[in-house]
């Protein structure tokens, strides 16, 4: 599904109308119908008490038609214009009238106005900024939103929560709604999906006003959310004749004296992923470990008792994955940079590659084209540098993308795959998957698909998917505090299996 921009959004309507050959009003009725009809259906006539908080601009427009709907069909409500400047909208004064013949007087709120009362029992539609919003609210309107907030109300969002803007963090966290919920105006936001933005909403979920297909088919859009019918395009079917040499030969590369655990996580995911044979190259202290916790992996040792030395693979693998455990001592550091110009094998970089990568930049040179890296937000800050917010990361992280021609995973909530300008949202994943490890299973998955021929970026897509809704399912049946890396693996099988079921795997907790 694609994230537009709001100067997108705002083309999408104009290309509508255009086509359509309707008015801006219509698409606004569109919205309120759309509005109303989910009302209608949760609370199926009601009386609790709906207040409705609108602008003077279109979002203000959408909550003044939704009201004449909501009034026509019976339920109570109070209607309060915010008052923040004096110029209108051309279809909020058109629906502002159609009130008005209904003998429906909104209560205009300014700075000199007494804060209206409100019920813990009520509902509150926030109508009062849209995707438009280009500066921070007067102080007044500050306060009313705290009074909103206070109210333990549900709120309930038009398009986006009052006071988030589209492309940048506001500065005064005081001035933007908390909602309960969101009705996303055709498109998902990429606020939505952002550590300091994504807080100011429990759900969301998408409004259909019938903005036409053919805009969206014809626009790039600079983020993708990715969804499991996005997925389900990229699986490739196992023939009838494969063996296991058909699905490729990944090595996992890491481990070190202590942290042999990392590197078993990963051999075991990126077997469990689908590849074919695993080979896990450790130094010595390793080998027991692992021939004994994971039968089904060969092992292969490097010259160091305690820490990987010389990374000398005696084959070509199809894909590799190093750096979990890996270590940053001056041994490995010396022998990691003859590895990048050595290696020809598609290559997943994580944990204490990314470390060594980030301590010698002119290293960062020789990554080759089409690698993925998946750090954790601290070893990101060590690559690319640090940011000032959310979205000055993602640039940073585009540039780096660019630069190297490579893939970056920004890990997350809803973790970003970045690939030049282009970025892809995941929509699996939940708090229970913040343990020890869980990266290192998401790296071997990755470069389990790359060894069964799936194209970097298709294998970076899906493995983040897919360890999200393995972890998804863990998380359902052990809860958050009792998932572990070990119960993300375990899941991966019916994370597969989810993909072709038609009822939708256990729903997580957007925060």
């Amino acid at each position: 599904m694609k994230i537009f921009t709001a100067q997108q959004i705002y083309q999408a309507d104009k290309f509508t109308i255009d086509k359509q050959q309707i008015s801006s009003d219509q698409l606004m009725e569109n919205a309120a119908v759309g509005l109303f009809n989910w009302i209608h259906g949760n609370l199926n006539g009601s009386q609790v008490k709906i207040h409705l908080f609108c602008g003077i601009g279109n979002n203000g427009g959408d909550g003044i038609a939704l009201a004449r709907h909501l009034k026509d069909h019976g339920y109570h409500i109070e209607v309060h214009v915010v008052n923040y400047s004096e110029k209108r909208s051309k279809d909020f004064l058109i629906n502002l009238s159609r009130l008005k013949e209904r003998k429906i007087w909104p209560e205009f709120i300014d700075a000199k106005s007494s804060l209206p009362q409100l019920s813990p029992n009520d509902i509150i539609v926030d109508a009062i900024f849209g995707i438009g919003l280009n500066r921070e609210p007067n102080p007044w309107v500050v306060q009313l939103i705290q009074h909103l907030n206070n109210s333990r109300a549900f709120i309930l969002a038009v398009d986006i929560p009052s006071g988030l803007y589209m492309d940048r963090v506001p500065k005064n966290t005081d001035g933007i709604i908390r909602a309960t919920h969101v009705l996303s105006i055709q498109f998902p936001k990429l606020v939505f999906f952002l550590p300091q933005t994504g807080i100011y909403l429990n759900t969301w979920e998408i409004l259909d006003i019938g903005l036409d297909p053919e805009f969206v088919q014809m626009n790039d859009a600079e983020f993708e959310y990715i969804e499991r019918w996005d997925v389900l395009g990229l699986y490739r079917p196992r023939p009838k004749y494969a063996h296991k040499g058909t699905f490729g030969h990944t090595v996992i590369m890491g481990g070190s004296l202590g942290k042999i655990g990392a590197t078993m996580l990963a051999s075991r995911a990126a077997l469990t992923i689908g590849s074919g044979l695993v080979t896990a190259y450790v130094p010595e202290c390793g080998l027991v470990p692992l021939q004994t916790a994971l039968p089904e992996v060969m092992v292969l040792t490097d010259s160091g008792e305690a820490h990987i030395q010389n990374m000398a693979l005696p084959f070509t693998p199809t894909a590799i994955a190093i750096g979990m455990g890996l270590g940053t001592g001056n041994s490995t550091a010396g022998t990691f940079e003859t590895f990048l110009e050595a290696t020809e094998s598609p290559l997943v970089l994580d944990a204490d590659a990314i470390n060594l990568l980030a301590a010698n930049p002119k290293s960062i040179k020789k990554i080759p084209k089409n690698s993925v890296l998946t750090p954790h937000p601290k070893e990101l800050e060590r690559l690319v540098g640090s940011w000032t917010d959310d979205f000055d990361k993602i640039q940073k992280a585009k540039a780096f993308s660019k630069t190297t021609k490579s893939i970056l995973v920004v890990k997350g909530a809803h973790t970003l795959v970045i690939h030049g300008e282009k970025g892809y949202v995941n929509s699996t994943g939940n708090p229970g998957m913040a343990t020890a490890g869980s990266g290192d299973v998401l790296a071997g998955m990755i470069a389990g698909l790359m060894a069964q021929g799936y194209e970097a970026i298709e294998a970076t897509i899906f493995g983040v998917y897919l360890h999200g809704l393995a972890g998804d399912i863990a998380a359902h049946e052990f809860g958050y505090e009792a998932t572990l890396s070990s119960s993300i693996i375990d899941a991966i099988g019916d994370a597969y299996k989810a993909l072709f079921q038609r009822e939708e795997p256990p729903e997580q907790v957007k925060e």
